[in-house]
C-alpha cells in the first residue's frame, strides 16, 4: 500500500493526515496556518519529502446537484496549483460533515476550547483519509 498524506484544505489552517508506512491506519499530522501560497505549497512539499508521500487526498465538498460551491472552486483551484508543483497522484474524497465528526471526536476525547480549535483540522485530515481507505477497500 501506498503512503498516503490527505489534506483538510482552509483559506486560514490546512489540516493534514497520514497513513502509516504500509498504508492502512490514518493519523493527524498538523495543521498548517499559511498567509502566502508559496508558503503553504512550501510545506506541504516539505511534509511529501519527510513522510515518503507517495500519493495524496483532498477533502473536497460535494454539492447535491452538481452544482460547485466556492469553497469547491478554491479546492479545485488549490488541487490543479498542487498538481503543478508534485507529479504524485492526487485523488478528492467527499468531506462532507468531516470538521464536525472531527470536533465530536475530540470533545468525546476531552479536549474543548483552543486545544480544539489546534486540532480540528488535522483530524478531520485523518476523517477524510478514513474514508478514502474505507472506499477504496483498504482499511
Amino acid at each position: 500500500m501506498p503512503r498516503l498524506l490527505a489534506i483538510d484544505y482552509g483559506q486560514a489552517r490546512v489540516g493534514l493526515a497520514v497513513t502509516d508506512p504500509e498504508g492502512r491506519v490514518a493519523f493527524p499530522l498538523r495543521t498548517l496556518a499559511w498567509e502566502t501560497r508559496e508558503a503553504l505549497f512550501g510545506a506541504l512539499l516539505g511534509v511529501i519529502g519527510e513522510c515518503g508521500i507517495e500519493g495524496i487526498v483532498v477533502g473536497y465538498p460535494a454539492r447535491q446537484g452538481g452544482d460547485e460551491s466556492l469553497t469547491g472552486r478554491q479546492v479545485r483551484k488549490f488541487i490543479e496549483r498542487l498538481r503543478r508543483r508534485t507529479p504524485l497522484p492526487i485523488e478528492t474524497v467527499d468531506e462532507a460533515f468531516s470538521t464536525e465528526e472531527a470536533a465530536e471526536r475530540l470533545r468525546a476525547a476531552g479536549l474543548g476550547g483552543r486545544e480544539l480549535t489546534a486540532r480540528v483540522d488535522a483530524q478531520a485530515a485523518a476523517i477524510i483519509l478514513e474514508r478514502y481507505l474505507r472506499d477504496k477497500g483498504w482499511a
